[in-house]
């Protein structure tokens, strides 16, 4: 009997007995180093393709358009014939300014001719000098009127001329906003005439990035009709005041070796090429966002897995760039972030580099 109970005893204890089960084994963790690199700070802008030289032909005076020579796509070079004018009133406003002209010539030959013989006869004392200053009045009366004339009639051969008008450039046309038949006014636009010989892009840069930006810095262009190629150029301008609607500033970048492939109104990406900086860069899978704020999962020498908020930079295809709270040689999960808990015990595996 005294058997049975030691044994109920025991077998009673070691059932109250709590059972101790070994920790779990460390978790595998895809890590990565954190490590400083190289990265080209650069800037890239998309802008449109334009001609250095845009210019907007018009007439210098209004008239009804009887001709047009030229057509949107036309090549045309200096001094060519554009459009011509209805030259009637311009023709006759010249033939009555010429008409001026020789009876003005006739009044001062008259007056000059009045003057000399008043001269003798005041030289014989048979007139007064009251007389003869009022006959050489006369002569300078008729000689600021025959300028005057000719001026007038100057005026009125440039009016007959401007009954043509004239490419002041080579280039090709590419708008036209008059046609035959059509009454214009002084200065409105017929035609406009671009250069193609020099190409450039504009592009609109927030005011952030134009602390670095300068005349001469040299960029790369690339279509977006053909992003194979790359061609070279430099910034010519920058806009000394923003757009008052963007607040960003205009800048134009001439192509150094444009060819035929690229067209006017073309959309294009300019790549301004800035200085190098070192900075930590990790994948953006190692990123990841603890109660709002950026973190990445920090592995220590022992081991042990801790959360640590970071400042994000530009995110890339390589990755997102770390401005602080992490320090390069730092060992960071790149996997599994979302399932680690604090102080937790990992096993580091080391990602293969690509």
């Amino acid at each position: 009997m005294k058997k049975l109970i030691i044994l109920s005893i025991g077998l009673l204890l070691a059932a109250c007995q709590k059972h101790v089960e070994p920790p779990p084994p460390p978790r595998p963790a895809l890590v990565v180093i954190a490590g400083e690199s190289a990265a080209n700070n650069a800037m890239v802008l998309v802008g449109e393709v334009k001609s250095r030289y845009e210019s907007n032909q018009s007439f210098r005076i209004g008239g009804k358009i009887i001709e047009r020579k030229v057509e949107v796509g036309s090549q045309v070079k200096k001094g060519q014939v554009l459009a011509r004018l209805d030259a009637t009133d311009t023709n006759l406003s010249a033939q009555a300014a010429s008409a001026d002209v020789r009876a003005a010539e006739a009044s001062y030959g008259l007056a000059q001719a009045e003057v000399e013989r008043q001269r003798t006869l005041f030289n014989k004392k048979f007139i007064s000098a009251s007389a003869l200053d009022m006959r050489e009045a006369e002569l300078k009366t008729s000689a600021a009127r025959l300028q005057q004339v000719k001026a007038q009639a100057a005026v009125s051969g440039n009016q007959s001329r401007y009954t043509a008008l004239i490419a002041d450039r080579d280039g090709v046309v590419t708008q036209i906003h008059a046609e035959p038949g059509q009454v214009v006014e002084v200065g409105a636009m017929i035609a406009q005439i671009v250069d193609t010989k020099q190409i450039e892009v504009l592009v609109a840069v927030p005011e952030s990035k134009m602390a670095k930006l300068k005349v001469g810095d040299k960029v790369a262009v690339k279509l977006w009709a053909d992003r194979a190629k790359t061609y070279l150029g430099h910034v010519r301008e920058v806009a000394p005041a923003a757009d008052s609607a963007t607040r960003a500033f205009d800048v134009r970048v001439t192509i150094s070796d444009a060819d035929e492939a690229v067209k006017l109104g073309m959309t294009a990406g300019v790549r301004f090429a800035q200085d190098e900086v070192n900075e930590i860069m990790i994948p953006s899978t190692a990123l990841t966002q603890i109660n709002g704020k950026n973190t990445v999962w920090v592995i220590d020498k022992n081991n042990i897995a801790n959360p640590r908020e970071v400042t994000t930079g530009q995110f890339t295809e390589a990755g997102v760039v770390i401005k602080s709270g992490l320090q390069a040689n730092e060992m960071v999960a790149i996997a599994g972030v979302h399932t680690l808990i604090k102080n937790q015990k990992v096993k580091p595996q080391m990602a293969e580099s690509k």
